[in-house]
């Protein structure tokens, strides 16, 4: 027995074709990437989260690590060990706040502030390796913030089916 698909719809078993998965074509695009910053992060001696902790720093400045833990979407457990290498290598120093004994601060080092002007060109030699307009990076990144707001929305809000 074959049940009837309205026009402009596909029949179930075609919505499990990986092809028409949003979130491997944004795990693949997230590979790709990678690879790119991996060549040119490689030149600054930093990682992607690395750089992602940098960019934090060289926008705001000396920042608890629970707020560096909001900005990226990192847990402390994540965080903590890279952290831990940016330190290391001479880019960060972490101290323990004046003002709240328990919150442990984030600062660039001489190092880590000069590295700023070595990272300049890897957005323009990320644009330039996407091939997009800077508009159209634009509306990608908008649409894509949009799509995350909707899912942590979303996960906030559906119960888990197999928990009740």
């Amino acid at each position: 027995m074959t049940t009837e698909v309205p026009p402009g719809t596909a029949p179930d078993e075609d919505w499990l074709r990986l092809d028409r998965q949003i979130c491997f074509s944004l795990h693949a695009a997230s590979r790709a990437f990678n690879g790119v910053y991996r060549v040119l992060l490689g030149e600054l001696g930093l990682t992607y989260p690395q750089y992602l902790v940098m960019l934090v720093l060289w926008e705001d400045g000396v920042t608890p690590v629970k707020r560096l833990g909001e900005r990226l979407r990192l847990d402390s457990g994540t965080l903590s060990p890279l952290l831990k290498r940016l330190e290391a290598a001479g880019l960060v120093h972490r101290e323990r706040s004046a003002r709240d004994e328990r919150s442990v601060e984030v600062r660039l080092t001489a190092e880590g502030t000069a590295l700023r002007e070595r990272a300049a060109r890897v957005p323009r030699r990320m644009l330039a390796a996407t091939g997009f307009t800077p508009e159209e990076v634009g509306d990608l990144r908008a649409r894509l913030d949009r799509l995350t707001d909707a899912l942590d929305t979303a996960a906030l809000e559906e119960p888990d089916p197999d928990h009740g």
